[in-house]
């Protein structure tokens, strides 16, 4: 079974990341383009811009987000592509810029994808 981490593309890249995917929709603040170390930009596979703006990152909703990202998930064709990535380099690391590690889209989209991947 494949290995996906998560980690905020602001910590620098480790040895164990394997083939690093940076899975917002746009690109995070206060970074330059080169030399990010990152193998593949996935934006289709993040939160639409209406759930994305309607979560604004408020804990409070995070239940409501889950599902209605996971909803998304289901539906969105990018998933075969980071499935065929992740079949591909077995170990994965999906990067977000998010600030809050307990609430961002990076932690639903790995759990979609480790069950996916059962």
């Amino acid at each position: 079974m494949a290995k996906i981490n998560i980690k905020r593309i602001y910590e620098p890249a480790g040895e164990k990341d394997g083939f690093r995917i940076l899975i917002d929709r746009y690109w995070p603040r206060g970074l330059k383009k080169d030399p990010l170390p990152y193998h593949e930009w996935l934006t289709a596979i993040a939160p639409s811009n209406k759930l994305r703006k309607w979560f604004d990152h408020d804990p409070e909703k995070w239940n409501q987000f889950q599902l209605k990202y996971t909803l998304e998930l289901a539906k969105n064709d990018a998933i075969d592509n980071l499935l065929t990535l992740i079949k591909k380099h077995k170990v994965i690391t999906l990067l977000y810029a998010a600030h809050d590690e307990e609430h961002n889209h990076a932690l639903v989209l790995q759990q979609f994808l480790n069950l996916l991947l059962k």
